[in-house]
């Protein structure tokens, strides 16, 4: 259902591209910290080594719908869902973050492993990541009862 909502062009346009563009965003400042001399142009990440676009599927929403997914389908109280949905979204987040950064630093100067990375190692760990947490959060989390009951 989620996948659905996010391909749906009007959706995609105002709502997932400008959210990753601000990931472009965010990531090119800290690839400048790092010492990089990137620029950002909407979903492009681009130096004079090597450039990035970043697209769907590399802006960490197939993890953070799974999640969401999940935990609105576990039987738990409305505030613990709400909380572990946040919690969970901003841990994602972050990790990719880290593995768009990481993505770049590679293309840039390890070019040879950057396709190994970026088409199995960071999506298969970015999809563990969400699965992980929602176990996390599964096992601690006060159960709520059958699916009718829920709020």
């Amino acid at each position: 259902m989620f996948y659905l909502l996010v391909s749906i062009q009007p959706m995609n346009d105002h709502v997932v591209v400008p959210f990753t563009e601000l990931l472009v965003r965010i990531s090119t400042a800290l690839l400048v910290v790092l010492g990089e001399k990137t620029v950002s142009f909407g979903t492009l990440i681009q130096s004079s080594a090597f450039a990035v676009d970043v697209k769907n599927g590399c802006n960490g929403l197939e993890a953070a719908l799974l999640l969401v997914a999940a935990m609105l389908a576990f039987p738990a109280p409305p505030k613990h869902r709400a909380l572990g949905i946040a919690a969970g979204l901003a841990v994602i987040q972050g990790v990719n973050l880290f593995r768009i950064v990481s993505l770049f630093w590679l293309g840039a100067h390890h070019r040879n492993v950057f396709e190994l990375f970026h088409a199995a190692v960071w999506q298969t760990l970015l999809i563990l990541l969400a699965v992980w947490i929602f176990l996390a959060w599964s096992r601690r989390v006060p159960g709520g009862g059958p699916a009718e009951a829920r709020g």
